[in-house]
């Protein structure tokens, strides 16, 4: 087993909203378990039930809770969580079940021991009071003196779980960020940069969060959004950092001057600012300009500074943001290179309330229109330099100091000595020793540490989202969730010195990453990102837009997952559709293919909710798993091909009719005590995985673990099942894979988010085949009366004679717009007869009554010879093979 990590125990009394936010960031599977009856005096507890444990509880509910469960007028994201107003408890509905279940979990909920027992009952005693009593009182426990009596007096005290880990605040808020930042952020009301890269003027240390003046770009627009001073950056608001569903990260702090949704720039040729861009479903402009319009490339980076260079036209700019001066009138500046042009170019500056000035003499001219400061930019047959100042429009000496400082400040600089790569930010590798362990199975998994926040000096919170191998295979170039790429080292023998490498910080939630001839490409959710090393320190200078098609909203469930490459050389990814709402853009649901040069892109198939990664199949089709929701009765792993359609009603391009005919059909529906959120799928292609080579593997991001995914084709339908795979269960959620180029091994790295069973922050794996005896089932055959298993290793003669050997049951599942669905019609199916084969390889389970359901499991004690071992499959069965 993975050994729990303990750490140290403190004091009690702090605040319930300070744990509350410790509970959102702390990683309980550091935290040590232990009986929930002998930690608490219970009754006590109970008894002292106030205002202030109900406002506690309170807190902690709108913290957490409401996330999943929704309160009297919002739903929850996850419907299958109950309604406390309207059901009854699962696990028993006093006071001390409802603890119990906190405590250790209980189906999808996971326990709570992080949080003192009287936050865990503060949290009882307000959804009993709030949402039970008056609502739903038949569910209402009534606390006797006899009840209290008889519960666990425990040691006479309550033991704080609150650690160092909580006292250091949330880890949102300790990340170090690099200087810049590419995110989705609110300005104002309506005005959002959908690509938003925001960048620290002001130097000093800890990145871009520990600045006051910052500069955002939208590259959808290449305009400048805003410049802001503060002393914080933003509000953290979202999935990534707080958790919280349905927000997103907004600015905070004054603004200098605030430009509106559109062009930045006027369209080549015109004085024209109108956004032509497609409008959404809601009558937005969404997506990028026309590439001949303006066409973000890229940023470099150089130490604290930042250039970001496109095109407007044919006409190559790179443009630098700069603090001219801070204090009571803070001034800021955009530098630009404009090459040569063969007409005038028109560059949306500010309203013209804001003061605004061009440092030193220019060819280039300011003028008014529309309400704008608008910087002219003539016709020339070579490049310009030009620095235009800007400053806040509602501060009385802005004005003044604009004037002199356009006198006296530097003139537009040359910035090309700023793209050939500067000082490396984090130029310290971390060592850690491998941990290779062998516990006799037919696996053996090797832990590779992930540098955690305690471990890395810039408090990087370390969840794993995607990763692949460089040539030779001893380094590996892995992405996190919250924006940064790691070079990994020391890969390919015995781990016992693992370097790892910060060398990108600042994207946006990558999960997906390529590398493809010796360079990095990372899926962000708002470009595939290229990674260039310019100057040799292995530190990353300049962040390519290999491909920018990507169409963002800010709803926070719209991730871009996974990122694979044909032998064409054209790339993959999946684009998640918004959670409990309907389709905005094109890509919502989508499967998408960028040509190799990154000039187009390409949707392929859609009616997907949460893919999570992409699998290339030999043949040119792809399996992309999706997970249960709306139009989703549980997860899916489907068979995807080119104009396919998968379910999702509310993905972009969905058919007219709402008929399960009119959708594919997936290879198998999995139930959630299965695998309640699959993650990534991959074809086992090495030599080293002995007779699993050529089996198809699903990575788990809800349990941890390693599925099996035997299938068959039968009347052109595919169909098949899961089978957890016999290796331990991994104590994060793992959902990418990739196989060594040399040894041979699986390598697996993941992370936990929410809605998952394994709940450290992240981790990266090694899984060795070992030799011995796996009895999986290697093939599914499904035919009338009968279901064929074809088994890794011989089963012993009692199989096919010894009663209770196989038990199966069946059920059915309702496809609608309610999220998920329970399980229909549930029964057990008689197994008449057990044959096995000559070889005793296959068995064939005899079930007269057996026909086509969405839900089947097949639960096997099957005897090996050297004793017993228990198996499960969940399968889906469409059609069924004459006998």
């Amino acid at each position: 087993m993975f050994p729990p990590v303990h750490l140290p125990l403190r004091s009690s009394g702090s605040l319930a909203a300070a744990a509350a936010l410790y509970l959102l960031s702390a990683s309980p599977g550091l935290l040590a378990q232990v009986d929930p009856a002998t930690e608490a005096d219970h009754a006590a507890i109970i008894r002292n039930w106030d205002d202030e444990s109900f406002q506690r509880g309170k807190r902690l509910y709108d913290a957490i809770c409401i996330t999943c469960h929704g309160n009297l007028t919002q739903a929850g994201s996850l419907p299958t969580s109950r309604p406390f107003w309207l059901e009854p408890f699962k696990n028993g509905a006093d006071p001390f079940s409802i603890y119990k279940t906190l405590t250790t979990g209980f189906g999808q909920m996971p326990a709570w021991p992080w949080l003192t027992p009287e936050l865990r009952y503060d949290v009882i005693h307000y959804i009993r009071e709030e949402f039970v009593k008056p609502h739903n009182p038949d569910a209402y426990f009534a606390t006797t003196p006899e009840y209290l009596a008889g519960l666990p007096k425990g040691s006479g005290f309550v033991r704080s779980r609150e650690t160092e880990e909580f006292e250091r605040g949330p880890k949102w808020k300790r990340m170090q960020f690099g200087p810049a930042w590419f995110w989705t952020l609110e300005v104002e009301r309506g005005n959002i940069a959908q690509k938003g890269i925001a960048v620290r003027l002001d130097r000093g240390p800890g990145g871009i969060s520990r600045g006051n003046v910052w500069m955002l770009y939208d590259h959808d627009t290449m305009r400048a959004a805003t410049a802001w001073t503060g002393d914080e950056f933003v509000d953290w608001k979202g999935i990534a950092f707080d958790g919280s569903h349905g927000t997103h990260t907004s600015i905070v702090g004054e603004k200098l001057f605030v430009n509106p949704p559109g062009p930045g720039w006027a369209k080549p040729g015109t004085r024209d600012f109108a956004d032509n861009r497609p409008l959404d479903k809601a009558g937005t402009p969404y997506g990028p300009l026309d590439r001949d319009w303006a066409h973000y490339k890229g940023a470099y980076l150089s130490g604290d500074r930042m250039v970001i260079e496109y095109t407007v036209g044919g006409t190559r700019v790179r443009e630098m943001p700069a603090l001219e001066q801070s204090g009571s009138a803070t001034v800021v500046s955009r530098s630009l290179n404009i090459g040569a042009r063969e007409r005038e170019l028109f560059l949306r500056l500010a309203p013209v309330t804001t003061p605004v000035a061009l440092a030193g003499q220019s060819e280039c001219e300011l003028i008014e229109a529309g309400g704008f400061h608008v910087l002219r930019v003539p016709a020339a047959n070579q490049s310009t330099a030009v620095k235009v100042l800007l400053a806040d429009g509602t501060n009385d000496q802005a004005a003044n100091a604009v004037q002199v400082l356009a006198m006296v400040a530097s003139p537009a600089a040359d910035l090309s000595a700023l793209i050939r790569g500067g000082p490396a930010h984090w130029p310290e590798e971390i060592t850690v020793a491998g941990e290779t362990r062998d516990d006799g199975g037919p696996f053996a998994v090797d832990v590779i540490p992930v540098p955690n926040m305690a471990d890395n000096p810039w408090n990087a919170w370390m969840r794993p989202g995607g990763f692949d191998f460089f040539a030779g295979g001893d380094t590996a170039a892995l992405c996190t969730w919250n924006g940064d790429v790691w070079l990994v080292k020391g890969l390919a023998g015995d781990l016992q010195e693992v370097r790892w490498r910060r060398i990108a910080s600042g994207l946006f939630q990558p999960l997906g990453l390529k590398i493809v001839d010796g360079v990095i490409h990372v899926t962000c959710r708002d470009q595939i990102a290229r990674l260039h090393d310019l100057n040799g320190d292995e530190e990353i200078d300049w962040i390519e837009s290999f491909n920018s098609d990507h169409q963002v909203t800010e709803h926070f469930h719209e991730f871009a997952m996974g990122l694979q490459t044909d032998a064409a050389g054209n790339f993959y990814y999946a684009k998640g559709a918004r959670h409990a709402k309907t389709e905005l853009v094109p890509h919502h649901g989508t499967l998408i293919r960028v040509s190799r040069d990154g000039s187009t892109s390409e949707i392929l198939a859609n009616g997907f909710r949460a893919p999570n990664g992409v699998c290339l199949n030999p043949d040119g089709t792809f399996f992309v798993t999706d997970q249960e929701g709306n139009w989703h009765p549980k997860n899916r792993l489907n068979l995807v091909q080119r104009g396919g359609f998968y379910g999702n009603m509310w993905s972009y391009g969905a058919p007219a009719s709402e008929s399960d005919d009119a959708m594919e059909k997936p290879l198998v529906w999995i139930t959630n005590e299965m695998d309640r959120s699959p993650g990534e799928m991959l074809w086992v292609t090495s030599d080293a995985w002995g007779p699993l080579k050529g089996s198809l593997l699903n990575l788990s991001y809800g349990t941890g673990d390693i599925f099996l995914v035997p299938h068959e084709t039968v009347d052109g339908q595919i169909q098949g099942g899961v089978i957890r795979m016999p290796i331990e269960r991994f104590p994060t959620g793992v959902m990418r894979g990739r196989w060594h180029p040399t040894n041979g091994h699986l390598y697996a790295a993941g992370m936990f988010a929410w809605a998952g069973n394994q709940q450290q922050d992240g981790g990266f794996y090694r899984v060795r085949y070992t030799g011995k005896p796996l009895h999986v089932p290697l093939k599914l055959h499904a035919r009338k009366g009968a279901m064929e298993i074809t088994w890794s290793d011989p089963i012993a003669p009692e199989a096919a004679t010894r009663q209770g050997v196989f038990t199966v049951k069946t059920w059915d599942l309702v496809r609608a717009q309610r999220y998920g669905s329970k399980h229909h019609n549930e029964r057990e199916r008689e197994v008449t007869r057990v044959e096995l084969s000559a070889d005793r390889r296959t068995t064939t389970l005899h079930l007269p009554d057996l026909g086509p359901t969405r839900g089947m499991e097949i639960h096997c004690e099957l005897p090996t010879g050297d004793g017993t071992v228990e198996r499960t499959i969940h399968n889906s069965i469409y059609a069924q093979a004459s006998p």
